[in-house]
């Protein structure tokens, strides 16, 4: 958990620094790649990660992990300018893709099936505790102390993960594989460099460059390049960092595509939101952070509870019904009045996260109890990868999105001259003399009429994830003996055995 907490309070404590680090370092113009190379560098990982915890063992990768991320951590405190910052902050993300895939396997090999729902909820709240935690310490800390106290703080609490993990996970043994293991470092380069390419794409079109514009066609184009050569590569390799079976295998194949379609919507909840909370109820950051954070209250407690309801019912039938209560909800934000009072959202807040708790715990803990432990690191990695990526579409869709809905509502203001996007919107209505009572109205009402779109987008994302698990996984999920962990030597043939089925 502590491991873990490294990666989840890390983009919520440095959100509240960017004015301080910005007025230090400048770099204005490329300060949101102190986020977008960290998620980059965390997603494009974490196969590569799977693959190695199912090679060597949990552990070593887990160390590896911890120590990158405080060696990150340690260089972002020293940079001397912002490029300097964001290639520390990558280094940060590749020790944090490490820690994100590792600590769930390890939650699946140390628990058998009816405890991990206690352990998964306890790791679930290590995020909520971060979400409400990282925006107070990071605003303290560069507030009132440095901008670089953000990144050292890291220090003692990584410090103490490491030495918990070396002295007490101690991993079962297990007979040595009869040939050498081999790498796929070919394969691991390719997906790293045909991930680094779309998410630049996803990330910096209609950002820095427009959509149509050379920038962003020769990005998507090389990207899907490199993917067709990366498809040959894993094709032909002994040990192929994305195996085959990953998406051979219905069960893997649904909730890999389920939870990419989760981590799209998840885009108007934690990035929209906000937004709504700030421009059309006119509250504050922090009170707007906090109309948030009551999704991370119901979430693990939803999510503890689930096992009541999948072991009677199944993990699919259980995760079905929490995304149609999710779909439901967010059809329900449309429909909120305008203004509003804080509160509604906040009620719509906390039935979505009841709801996607019921929805992605049965199935990353029904994926995992499909697979032996020299699979599980893997399994586990595709479908974090998925929801990863999911995200990173969700927000160049989602943006998309809400910039054109608002330019459309904005051509006919009563004034001229009104921004075109919504961050730029969203900056000028912190200022109380920038438009007249009138021109505010509208600019809020087109702020909201914005929201309620991606909200929509959103229920489609949702629709989208019932029908992969209604169309592609299987009724019941081909549970394994867990009575005897399985070696590394195993083979795919092992998810097969099924002891039970749910």
């Amino acid at each position: 958990m502590l491991g873990m907490a490294l990666a989840a309070i890390d983009g919520t404590i440095v959100s509240t620094a960017v004015p301080q680090i910005v007025g230090d370092l400048g770099g204005l113009a490329v300060f949101s790649w102190l986020f977008s190379g960290y998620l980059l560098a965390v997603t494009v990982t974490l196969p590569l990660y799977g693959k190695l915890s199912d090679t060597f063992g949990r552990k070593p990768v887990l160390i590896a992990g911890i120590i990158l991320f405080l060696v990150g951590s340690v260089l972002c405190a020293a940079a001397w300018n912002m490029a300097a910052l964001i290639a520390f902050r990558i280094v940060q993300g590749l020790g944090g893709g490490a820690l994100q895939g590792t600590v769930q396997t390890i939650a699946a090999d140390l628990y058998p099936l009816k405890e991990r729902p206690r352990i998964q909820a306890k790791l679930s709240t290590v995020w909520a505790t971060s979400a409400v935690a990282g925006p107070v310490v990071g605003g303290l800390l560069a507030g009132y102390a440095d901008w670089r106290w953000i990144f050292l703080i890291n220090l003692p609490v990584g410090a103490v993960a490491l030495w918990l993990v070396v002295r007490h996970l101690h991993e079962p043994s297990r007979p040595r594989p009869a040939a050498r293991p081999r790498v796929d470092w070919a394969g691991a380069l390719a997906v790293f460099a045909t991930g680094s390419l779309l998410l630049t794409a996803l990330v910096q079109g209609g950002v820095a460059w427009p959509w149509l514009s050379a920038p962003s066609l020769g990005l998507f184009g090389a990207s899907a390049v490199l993917a067709a050569l990366t498809v040959v590569i894993e094709r032909r390799a002994a040990e192929p960092i994305i195996p085959g079976w990953v998406w051979r295998r219905r069960t893997i194949a649904s909730v890999n595509l389920a939870l990419g379609a989760m981590g799209l919507l998840m885009v108007a909840p934690t990035v929209f939101l906000p937004t709504y909370a700030q421009s059309v109820l006119g509250l504050g950051p922090i009170a707007a952070g906090f109309v948030l954070s009551v999704m991370t209250l119901s979430w693990p407690v939803s999510a503890a509870l689930s096992d009541r309801v999948y072991n009677r019912i199944g993990f699919r039938r259980t995760a079905m019904i929490g995304m149609s209560a999710a779909l439901l909800v967010l059809l329900a934000f449309p429909l909120l009045p305008y203004p509003g009072e804080p509160w509604h959202p906040a009620l719509l807040m906390l039935l979505l996260g009841a709801a996607l708790g019921l929805f992605q715990l049965p199935l990353i803990v029904g994926v995992q109890s499909t697979v032996g432990w020299a699979e599980r690191g893997t399994t586990t990695a595709s479908v974090l990868f998925c929801r990863q990526v999911g995200q990173s579409i969700g927000a160049a869709v989602f943006g998309a999105v809400a910039n054109g809905v608002l330019a459309a509502r904005l051509l006919d203001a009563p004034v001229d001259g009104l921004p075109g996007d919504l961050d730029a919107v969203t900056r000028a209505l912190e200022d109380p003399g920038a438009f007249s009572a009138a021109a505010t109205d509208h600019v809020r009402r087109a702020v909201d009429a914005a929201v309620d779109y991606v909200y929509v987008g959103a229920a489609g994302a949702a629709a989208l994830a019932l029908l992969a698990l209604i169309t592609l996984a299987p009724r019941r999920f081909p549970v394994i003996t867990e009575a005897a962990a399985p070696g590394p030597a195993e083979t795919a043939g092992a998810a097969g055995r099924a002891d039970t089925d749910r």
